[in-house]
């Protein structure tokens, strides 16, 4: 398990998360994500994720793409 600070790559779907996004990853742990820009097209998509991780199941995303 990855530890708060580390770089950490997942694959998921990316779903709404009230007013956010997170990500409901492969083995069904849900990740809240902080992004820089809003992924509007990856919605309920599979998706890959790299980012940081900055607290508790909370990303802070650098990148989406298509998983």
């Amino acid at each position: 398990m990855a530890g708060i600070g580390d770089h950490i790559e997942l694959e998921g779907t990316l779903i709404r998360d009230g007013a956010g996004f997170a990500l409901r990853a492969e083995r069904g742990a849900v990740y809240h994500l902080q992004l820089h820009r809003v992924p509007v097209d990856h919605v309920e998509k599979r998706v890959r994720i790299t980012g940081t991780l900055i607290g508790e199941r909370l990303i802070e995303a650098e990148g989406i793409a298509p998983g």
